[in-house]
């Protein structure tokens, strides 16, 4: 024994009396004193689904993630029922975009017709929700309206996303996901559902969303048409106690459940909101979180499976209720068997 060691004896309470390695010895006993469980309930697939397609489309920086037709999608969301998964988060890809993101509000726009054949599918088995956001739909690929300036008006972005979140309540959203980041949005689109009659359709507010590196695989895969930025509207990385006054505000403007964007690169955060809230937490794995992961093992430089139930298990300890995450399917179906 090291001399370092040597004045810790069993009448201290430390080595060699106490020994944590007693309780790693076998995989019985790792899995009776884990202090987490990751669970398929725990899970949100994230999906895409592009009008004008006849099959499905690969997405080439997110290997095995596809855009999907309405077919496709509903396979998608069967599967993710029988596989345990909680919840499919929604996104369209429309094949015509302008200044306002009509198709974002248009009754017959992809993604009211995708949330209707998902509806149909899958009824109340998986939590339908969908992404309350203009970006797909918008010519310049920002997240609301722009005004004479080429900057994003909040307000006038406020109406469209009031509009937005009806027109999805009607297609049989089950929970909206209010992703744009402009100030006010939870209550804005809490006022518009409550006036429509439609109290029981829930938000997921992405509270914490910064302005991240890790977005670009997702704006291939809806083939965004961003010019410029967002670090007018999303969180700069750089800080973290704002995130605290962001959801402050979206609790005061009801929200259901909250969220931290990105993943692993805000583990900080998500502690931090987790510890501070008595709503759900979502934390969601994007697209380069996704993209780094597969890329890497496709090389063989990291254990492919055990990365990814590592990095999910990370949400959890972080203090996660609920993961998105492009393997969630596959992710259940390893956890439950």
């Amino acid at each position: 024994m090291s001399d370092r060691l040597s004045g810790y004896g069993s009448a201290s309470g430390g080595f060699p009396a106490v020994r944590p390695r007693r309780l790693r010895t076998t995989p019985a006993m790792r899995r009776m004193v884990a202090e987490h469980t990751l669970r398929p309930a725990d899970l949100v697939l994230p999906a895409f689904v592009r009008e004008g397609i006849a099959e499905p489309v690969a997405i080439s920086s997110m290997p095995g993630v596809v855009q999907h037709t309405l077919d496709s999608l509903r396979k998608a969301a069967a599967d993710a029922v029988a596989a345990g998964v909680s919840g499919i988060m929604v996104f369209g890809v429309p094949e015509v975009k302008d200044a306002v993101g009509s198709a974002g509000t248009d009754p017959d726009g992809i993604l009211q017709r995708a949330l209707r054949a998902v509806r149909a599918e899958v009824g109340d088995d998986l939590v339908v929700m969908a992404d309350t956001c203009l970006d797909e739909f918008t010519d310049h690929g920002h997240c609301g309206v722009l005004d004479e300036h080429g900057r994003v008006d909040n307000d006038a972005t406020l109406a469209r996303y009031a509009e937005m979140a009806v027109a999805q309540a009607e297609a049989g959203a089950h929970m909206l996901g209010p992703s744009g980041m402009m100030d006010g949005q939870v209550g804005v689109i809490r006022a518009a559902l409550d006036a429509a009659g439609y109290h029981d359709v829930s938000q997921l507010a992405y509270t914490a969303k910064y302005a991240s590196a890790f977005y670009g695989p997702f704006r291939e895969a809806v083939n965004s048409s961003l010019r410029g930025d967002r670090k007018t509207y999303q969180q700069d990385p750089a800080n973290g106690r704002e995130a605290l006054r962001e959801l402050a505000l979206d609790l005061a403007e009801g929200a259901d459940a909250v969220m931290v964007k990105p993943g692993l690169p805000y583990l900080d955060v998500l502690a931090r909101v987790a510890a501070a809230v008595d709503v759900p937490v979502a934390a969601y794995q994007i697209s380069g979180e996704y993209a780094m992961v597969e890329a890497a093992a496709e090389r063989g430089w990291i254990e492919r499976e055990r990365a990814i139930d590592e990095t999910l298990m990370a949400f959890k300890r972080a203090g996660a209720d609920v993961i998105l995450t492009y393997w969630a399917t596959e992710a259940a179906r390893r956890l439950a068997g």
